[in-house]
């Protein structure tokens, strides 16, 4: 038993210190075939715009020795107060070395960073910020500007790819500042504190060797700080004031983008043959899939006329960042059988947590949005494939997608938890917020108020008949138990979901180019009100708020439309997409977003004009409307999924957007990212506003 106990003590010792090992066998490969040796040192670059998020604590205060109540905390979206928004940019400089045995990686790593809180509402980033409207203080608020960090990682390495943890110490010099009036009438006083700070920091990440000493990864830190020590804040004048005193916990999340440079250069795994066949014969490709993605979007918008806010308007100023991971799980029980499951982590918000546009910005963004990485099971379906014979086509290994091979002919039955759009609506332009356009309204028919949790997924069954030259397919699916519920109805007889979609295909004869056009119709049954109805009774004098009157009217109502859907190739390289959507427009949308009628279209041009044959440049237009119950609706002060002003000077929303996908790899890209929306939120008082974004997506 010891000599047992003290091999595997030599073993995890050899482990963790690599390097021993290599020295007692100098002729030891750098590398296994198929992953990366990230042995030796680097340094790099990191930063973000509104990816951070922090929780701020204030404990016992007290007034001239009085203890007064503990004041409310908010948080970086801006949820305490409506009437600010806080913008975090994160930045700095890192560095490390790591040790590398087989696939596995030992590393320890220092980063030293800044961050720049402005117009605070709530806590951001390690840069916290809080401000209340206490009737002592105007304004209270903490951030802290600069911090630093020393981490040991242990990770693992496959492919171009490294994961791995984090663990270790933080620091951070903290100051709280307060302006405060004098109580009998005088000028207000303010006063400021500064303090250092430290405690502890969890993490983990992700990164992806674009070049032999490049690097392109995210970072995901935990930090807390822990609880401060007495500040001074001076005194509150007249005399029911007196000396100021106060404590504060900090703690925060954080996203990062990282560029990593390893000047010592890395021994990368050598290129998988994409032109080899594949095995049919092979037990793992034959009956299990395993694939991942990872995709962070930073958006920001300057300022803009905005002369009055209400509950969900959309913000000047500001900045946010979403982040999603997601793990594609695939297994073939038996042929024709399949079964999938999906886990997947978000982080972060929209803008105005994710509020203020009816065909929002950032198609990553939810409204679960959340501060701190939430995992949800998104996905988990059965998968059953009835052949009906004839001609066969071979299915590649893929995301939810087991190698196979199928009969053309087929009758595929769906059922468990899934998004809609992964079987309605497709379009090879424009359907992948991930890789292509980020505008709700150019990715999807966004009249189409599909049956969803606030995620964006469902429960139900989903059934297709496809031949060569059309498909169609239909699903009936749970519905919230409200508008804007994560909770998904059990009563699916009384309360559902139905779409049915006709895909046909065909090929232009003078271009000789292919091309799809989808058509489907859509119905639900959900517990809404009506808009008529709860307008004429606030203006009748029974609800003196709108809002009131739609939780008080809400029963099971139905709500009907259409959509149609164009992708047509014009070249191998050029494509076109169009959509249109309406629906009846009588009673609250349940799922999706505040669309009443919907039209774009736009162009996806590949670069293989420039030299650039896996580059996309996309251009796209919107213009979205409401109907006239709806309009007046919202002209009363009601609140829809996304918008609310509290009033309406009516106009259509339009939106235009112009993205550059750069593929640096087979598995990243990055993207760059610019809207315009005039009348946001249908409000020609409000914008137009500009919207600029980056994207990076990587997946394997």
């Amino acid at each position: 038993m010891g000599k047992g106990w003290a091999g595997a003590a030599l073993g995890v010792g050899l482990w963790l210190v690599p390097g021993l090992a290599a020295a007692a066998d100098p002729a030891a490969p750098r590398a296994l075939p198929g992953f990366a040796d990230w042995s030796g040192g680097y340094v790099g670059l990191q930063g973000s715009a509104g990816a951070s998020f922090g929780a701020l604590g204030f404990g016992p205060t007290a007034i001239g020795g009085r203890a007064i109540p503990a004041f409310r905390t908010g948080d970086s979206t801006g949820r305490s107060d409506r009437g600010r928004e806080s913008t975090t940019a994160v930045g700095g400089v890192f560095g490390g070395w790591n040790w590398q045995r087989g696939p596995w990686l030992a590393g320890i790593e220092a980063d030293l960073s800044a961050a720049n809180l402005k117009r605070p509402v709530g806590s951001a980033a390690l840069g916290f910020g809080f401000e209340t409207a206490d009737p002592v203080f105007d304004v209270i608020r903490a951030k802290t500007d600069g911090y630093g960090m020393l981490r040991g990682r242990l990770g693992y390495s496959f492919d171009r790819a490294l994961v791995y943890a984090t663990f270790g110490l933080a620091g951070a010099t903290t100051r709280i500042l307060a302006t405060y009036p004098d109580l009998a009438g005088g000028p207000a006083a303010s006063a400021r504190s500064t303090q250092t700070q430290a405690g502890f920091t969890l993490g983990a990440g992700i990164q992806y060797a674009i070049t032999d000493q490049l690097a392109l990864g995210l970072d995901y830190r935990y930090i807390d700080l822990g609880s401060t020590g007495r500040f001074d804040l001076g005194a509150v004048p007249g005399p029911a004031g007196g000396p100021v005193s106060t404590r504060a916990t900090f703690v925060s999340n954080q996203m990062l983008a990282r560029l990593s440079w390893y000047p010592g250069g890395l021994r990368l795994p050598p290129e998988a043959d994409e032109a080899a066949p594949h095995d049919p014969d092979t037990a793992l490709g034959d009956r299990f899939s395993l694939h991942g993605q990872t995709t962070f979007v930073n958006q920001g918008v300057p300022g803009f006329r905005s002369p009055y806010r209400g509950e969900q308007s959309l913000l000047p100023h500001q900045a946010q960042a979403t982040t999603t991971a997601t793990l594609f799980l695939g297994l073939k029980l038996w042929e024709g059988t399949e079964l999938y499951y999906n886990p997947e982590f978000s982080q972060g918000f929209g803008l105005s947590r994710t509020l203020g546009v009816a065909g929002f910005v950032n198609g990553e963004a939810q409204k679960a949005g959340a501060p701190f990485p939430k995992l949800r099971s998104n996905r988990y379906f059965v998968r059953q494939t009835f052949g009906l014979g004839g001609e066969t086509e071979d299915v590649p290994d893929g995301p939810n997608q087991v190698a196979t091979r199928r009969d053309v002919e087929r009758i595929t039955v769906v059922a468990g938890k899934f998004a809609l759009g992964d079987f309605f609506d497709g379009n090879a332009y424009a359907h992948d917020p991930r890789v292509d356009f980020m505008n709700w309204s150019l990715w999807g028919a966004s009249a189409w108020d599909f049956p969803a949790n606030l995620p964006g997924f469902t429960q139900g069954v989903f059934v297709e008949y496809n031949r060569r030259e059309f498909a169609i397919r239909a699903a009936y699916t749970q519905v919230p138990k409200e508008p804007s519920s994560d909770v998904l109805d059990p009563r699916v007889f009384e309360r559902a979901g139905a779409v049915v979609e006709l895909e046909t295909r065909h090929t232009l004869p003078v271009l000789d180019q292919p091309g799809r056009v989808r058509f489907g119709a859509f119905t639900n049954v959900g517990n809404t009100a009506n808009y008529r109805d709860v307008v004429a009774l606030t203006q009748g004098g029974v609800f003196a708020d709108i809002n009131d009157a739609v939780q008080a009217t809400r029963r099971p109502r139905r709500k009907s439309g259409l959509y149609v859907n164009l992708e047509q190739a014009l070249r191998d390289d050029i494509g076109l997409f169009a959509r249109a959507s309406v629906n009846d427009g009588r009673s609250e949308s349940l799922s999706f977003t505040d669309i009443d009628a919907s039209l774009s279209g736009g162009v996806s041009i590949k670069g293989a004009a420039w030299d650039r044959p896996f580059d996309t440049v996309g251009l796209g237009a919107t213009m979205n409307a409401i109907s006239r119950s709806h309009r007046d609706y919202f002209a009363t002060g009601g609140l829809g999924l996304l918008i609310g002003d509290g009033r309406l000077n009516y106009a259509p929303e339009r939106a235009f957007e112009a993205y550059y996908a750069l593929n640096l790899t087979k598995f990243v890209t990055v993207t760059l990212d610019y809207q315009f929306v005039s009348n946001p939120a249908y409000n020609q008082d409000r914008g137009p506003a500009h919207f600029f974004g980056t994207r990076l997506h990587a997946d394997f």
